[in-house]
């Protein structure tokens, strides 16, 4: 089991860390592991993950000691502002696991110290693009079996739930949807006919009547950073979709969950 420490007491300001910084010593990035970190003796990568998405493709990947900055009360993570001990946090691990919209990025790099290395990671839950993110994370972290593994899983559960989805298309037909750029990747788990995506800006006048036009029959709509109703008045039944694993930071859990929205939606219920 990974394990998950997820920060939520606000502690001393931010200089407090800041001014120790210059005692570290630079970081690398997209090395193997080393067995450098808290955990270097034992051969396990000691992984610190901005958010639980960071942290689901780290435990896919093969990594047992994940921590958690974000915690996942946090709506939109981005807006949040880590603490000093989030930061010092980084500088015990092997590696530090980020995505380059969050705005903190930057104070993390700062904090990683001599004994992290930073990994950008790319944050997408579209199946191909999600196996070659992990199989990159398992080579990264020497964990390839348990990222192999992982990914014959992922394959084996989209499936399955694909086929679920196409059976519960309405009158047996693909429907026509509209996305959010970071959530087109649950219309192809439902086999929908994408006709035209919007964001992560509100939908402007212009957008509303061009993909009202379309006439879908859902909006896939990012839970994350949603603006409200996406396209009122044009029928189409609004789907929240949560991109954000749970504090188990189970990856397959948010390809089943959106089926489970989809499958609902196409229901009418």
């Amino acid at each position: 089991m990974a394990r998950i420490r997820v920060r939520t007491a606000r502690l001393a300001p931010l200089v407090a860390l800041s001014a120790a910084l210059p005692l570290l010593a630079g970081c690398g990035e997209d090395a193997p592991a080393s067995g450098t970190g808290a955990q270097g003796a034992k051969d396990k990568p000691v992984v610190v993950a901005t958010t639980t998405w960071e942290g689901a493709f780290a435990k896919a990947a093969g990594a047992e000691d994940v921590t958690v900055i974000v915690p996942r009360s946090v709506h939109h993570a981005p807006d949040y502002d880590p603490k000093p001990s989030d930061l010092a946090a980084v500088a015990q691990a092997d590696f530090v696991l980020y995505a380059p919209f969050e705005p903190y990025a930057a104070k993390i790099r700062e904090a990683a110290g001599s004994k992290a290395r930073l990994v950008e990671v790319n944050l997408d839950n579209d199946p191909a693009r999600a196996k070659a993110e992990v199989e990159r994370l398992g080579a990264l972290f020497g964990t390839e079996d348990t990222a192999s593994r992982w990914k014959t899983g992922l394959d084996r559960e989209v499936a399955k739930l694909n086929g679920e989805l196409k059976a519960a298309w309405p009158d047996g037909r693909s429907p026509a949807v509209v996305a959010q750029v970071f959530t087109a990747w649950a219309a192809g788990l439902a086999g929908a006919t994408p006709v035209g995506t919007y964001g992560p800006e509100p939908v402007t006048p212009a957008q509303l009547l061009s993909l009202s036009a379309k006439k879908p029959a859902l909006v896939l709509d990012n839970a994350h950073m949603s603006t409200g109703t996406v396209l009122p008045d044009s029928g189409a039944r609004q789907v929240p979709i949560v991109n954000y694993p749970g504090e188990d930071l189970d990856l397959l859990a948010v390809y089943r969950d959106a089926a489970a929205g989809l499958k609902k939606a196409m229901s009418g219920s």
